[in-house]
């Protein structure tokens, strides 16, 4: 698959770094063309450049900007985006008293609404935001003899297959999770877990699955 990724931080380098490994072909963008050159050199991406570059190459692109500026960043390339998946891995997140908030700026809604907005012919897939980038950079992620789920949300039949698809190619596992309606509960499940971890809790332990409870039935049986 031809992946275009728009910025250079710590999330495209780990989740561009992981599609290099699986064997496809990525190409970096960003605000500064040097730093996007530096990046794809790093992670054997194919090229690197301005943002419009890494769109125009993909059949998907994704967007790896803080969340504040990521509708800002995908409207001048509303044109090019047109018809190509888009990915939103981003958190709208800010410190609070209590630790991580969840940010409502642009009315309340979810970031993958604004992408949708900013580029409505775009077909917008909310994705890759739960997990720390340290998660990314494993070879194939997995934990307690399970590979990772990674849940996503999209509209769109065809470009929710082409992230499954994507998701598999990391040894993980893809978890639809419905609609870009639900993109919001993505987002706020993100700021939870980093808020557990930032408490010193493990946000995995608080989402056992019912059938790990000592006789658990299934619920056709208690029909």
């Amino acid at each position: 698959m031809r992946i275009g990724i728009l910025g250079t931080g710590a999330m495209a380098a780990a989740l561009g770094g992981a599609w290099v490994r699986a064997g496809h072909e990525v190409t970096v963008g960003g605000r500064d063309p040097e730093a996007a050159r530096r990046l794809a050199a790093r992670i054997g991406a194919t090229g690197g450049g301005d943002p419009a570059a890494a769109v125009r190459s993909a059949e998907a692109v994704l967007v790896a900007v803080p969340a504040g500026v990521a509708a800002a960043v995908v409207e001048p390339l509303a044109a090019d985006l047109a018809g190509r998946v888009l990915l939103d891995c981003t958190v709208p997140m800010a410190p609070g008293p209590d630790g991580p908030a969840l940010t409502t700026a642009g009315g309340g809604d979810s970031v993958a609404r604004r992408l949708a907005a900013a580029a409505p012919a775009a077909r917008v897939v909310k994705a890759f935001g739960i997990c720390h980038e340290s998660i990314w950079t494993m070879p194939r992620p997995g934990f307690e003899g399970a590979p990772l789920g990674v849940p996503y949300c999209g509209d769109d039949p065809d470009a929710a297959a082409l992230v499954a698809g994507l998701v598999d190619s990391m040894g993980c596992v893809p978890v639809h999770c419905g609609g870009l309606d639900r993109a919001a509960l993505l987002e706020a499940t993100a700021v939870f877990a980093i808020g557990a971890w930032w408490a010193g809790g493990e946000a995995r332990h608080v989402f056992p699955s019912p059938a790990l409870a000592p006789g658990a039935v299934d619920d056709d049986e208690e029909e």
